[in-house]
């Protein structure tokens, strides 16, 4: 499979921001080939179409989409997770930027001024560029855009219905969008596209992910010992972390760089404060209740909505309701048919404990 630009690697041109973030993203970077060849299956098998990786906080999606973006030149790259990048206007614009540089490397010329002039407004003249550089491919190429950190839009101020950051419900031929994006309730999408499409779902993979995981730590510990020849991994930490089945690369790489493993290091201290804040924003019409079934969750391995109403003497409805608003920080298990929740990674488990009986 080859993009666009196979020769001339600078085409298009990243902001800063966007490079510093598929640079640090790549460091120590290890396996997730299984992801890779599911992206190259889908675009040998469909002549377009939406890619979706999907997976919990911390798992490795944007460390995947910077890996891809660097190893296939001339790929379109958007990262709705740095601030101020979560606007729809702000993704047609950079966006659409770099797929003009595209467009005139090709050689396009005549793409209309008062169309460029229009280009936050809606996907009109994001369609129309890609139509106008899907027209110039040859068999062999093909036009890729990778937006990082979908469940980050801010979704509010585009018309209700709209698809998020107005994607194309239809795609011309040869044009591909990879997405990635926390775990949603399907009817919650903000996708209406009418084109091929396919999702890949990380928790499914929980031995590809954990085989990543020790190979990533053997890395770090590698790199660690030959930088500094009078360090030595400590040989019981080590072997806590590569025997357990710990799936979270958030987690890992922050533990790993902790100097005091008693406390959460900083970064994934403001990680979960910032999940958090963002759970209480979803709830913030059910305070009370949603506190009492946080209270239940951070207690609980794994429960269903039904003994979650019993305990709370609430209607079930109810429970399910504000569940299914923090859907990106829990895990869903199927056991005799009934869904048993739990929140997301151990880890984040145990610090919101600390918040809430430290209140």
């Amino acid at each position: 499979m080859n993009n666009i630009t196979q020769n001339t690697s600078n085409i298009p041109r990243y902001p800063p921001e966007f490079q510093q973030i598929i640079n640090t993203k790549n460091h120590n970077f290890v396996g997730r080939e299984f992801v890779f060849t599911a992206i190259n299956n889908f675009i040998n098998q469909y002549d377009r179409g939406y890619f979706t990786i999907i997976g919990e906080p911390g798992i490795g999606k944007s460390a995947i989409l910077a890996r891809y973006v660097s190893q296939n030149p001339g790929t379109v790259y958007y990262n709705v997770e740095i601030l101020g990048k979560s606007r729809a206007e702000e993704f047609l614009a950079m966006v659409c930027n770099q797929l003009i540089e595209i467009a005139q490397n090709q050689g396009i010329k005549n793409i209309p001024a008062d169309l460029i002039e229009s280009t936050t407004k809606d996907s009109s003249f994001l369609s129309l560029l890609l139509q106008k550089i899907s027209d110039k491919l040859n068999f062999q190429q093909r036009l890729i855009i990778t937006i990082d950190g979908c469940d980050r839009i801010d979704i509010n101020n585009q018309p209700r219905g709209s698809n998020i950051f107005y994607l194309p419900r239809y795609l011309p031929e040869k044009v591909y969008f990879i997405l990635t994006r926390r775990p949603f309730l399907t009817d919650k999408s903000g996708l209406l596209i009418e084109t091929p499409s396919q999702s890949l779902d990380l928790s499914v993979y929980l031995e590809k992910n954990r085989a990543d995981i020790q190979e990533y730590i053997k890395t770090y510990l590698n790199e660690l010992c030959h930088s500094d020849h009078s360090l030595s991994a400590d040989k019981n930490f080590e072997d806590i972390l590569l025997n357990n089945d710990e799936t979270n690369f958030m987690y890992v790489s922050e533990i790993l760089v902790a100097t005091n493993k008693d406390v959460y290091p900083p970064n994934l201290h403001l990680y979960y404060q910032n999940h958090l804040e963002k759970m209480n924003l979803a709830t913030r019409n059910q305070q009370t209740m949603a506190l009492q079934v946080l209270n239940i969750l951070v207690q609980e391995q794994s429960i269903p909505t039904e003994i979650i109403s019993a305990r709370l003497d609430a209607d079930e409805y109810e429970i399910k309701v504000i569940l299914d608003q923090w859907r990106e920080f829990l895990h869903l298990k199927s056991i005799a048919r009934e869904i048993y929740y739990s929140l997301y990674h151990v880890s984040f488990c145990n610090w919101l404990r600390q918040q809430i009986y430290s209140n």
